[in-house]
């Protein structure tokens, strides 16, 4: 599905990734961690097409990425600088689909759809204003989701949410997952978060010049909740391993 082969990446002068190579098979959710600085953001964004890579190569599909792919849509951290405060929730959803050529009557379905999946059914004709940041987020998850992407970036998405806010949006993105089998890399900072949503881990050293130092498969059941699969000795074991490594970059 995704593949990196030697993607390097720079600011000017200044190192930021250094020979990334990656496969991501359909239907996985990657994470990515590492620590701060180390350029988590910038090598989404580079996977986005949104900074083309200096060095190497980046496939979708087996197609180059030399601009955004198609069927790919990304969650960022400022969900609510990345929703327009002047549409409704409704509006803000479809938007993607005015790209399809499809009537108005026809986008509203699919984004009061989209929203009830998210379970926001009742508030479709609000404005971003008017809800709360673990609502935005939903909606921000429900406006990328509508265009059925086959590949989905999440970059830090749940950073500044309340614990239980950001339980509840780990578990409806596990659902997700589950239901539609796309393809996510998801960029955190949280330990724990990595490992209880991701079915692979890997980690990012220190900076200048990032790379891959860690790269582990999460062996824990499919069906995952908030206190029990976080008690299991298997999380706790690989949660250990993923923060050595963050720590110690290698």
């Amino acid at each position: 599905m995704l593949r990196l082969d030697s993607v390097r990446q720079r600011y000017g002068d200044h190192p930021v990734l250094d020979g990334i190579s990656l496969t991501v098979p359909d239907g996985q959710l990657l994470c990515v961690v590492g620590p701060s600085g180390c350029g988590k953001s910038t090598l989404l964004r580079t996977i986005a097409g949104l900074l083309p890579a200096h060095e190497g190569t980046i496939t979708v599909d087996g197609t180059p990425v030399t601009g955004v792919p198609e069927r790919l849509a990304v969650v960022f951290q400022e969900y609510g600088r990345s929703l327009l405060p002047w549409l409704t929730v409704r509006d803000n959803v479809a938007l993607p689909l005015r790209r399809r050529g499809l009537r108005r009557a026809a986008r509203h379905a699919e984004a009061e759809a989209i929203l009830e999946r998210v379970g926001l059914s009742g508030v479709a004709r609000r404005h971003p204003r008017q809800l709360s940041g673990g609502m935005q987020q939903r909606v921000a998850i429900a406006r990328a989701l509508v265009c059925r992407p086959s590949l989905l970036l999440m970059d830090e998405p749940f950073g500044s949410l309340d614990a239980r806010t950001r339980e509840d949006l780990e578990d409806l993105l596990l659902e997700v997952h589950r239901a539609d089998g796309t393809t996510i890399v998801f960029v955190t900072h949280d330990i724990d978060e990595s490992v209880y949503v991701g079915d692979r881990v890997v980690v990012l050293s220190h900076g200048p010049g990032s790379r891959v130092v860690r790269d582990l498969a999460v062996d824990l059941p499919g069906e995952r909740d908030q206190i029990g699969t976080r008690g299991l000795p298997g999380f706790v074991a690989l949660r250990t391993e993923v923060g050595r490594a963050v720590r110690h970059g290698e």
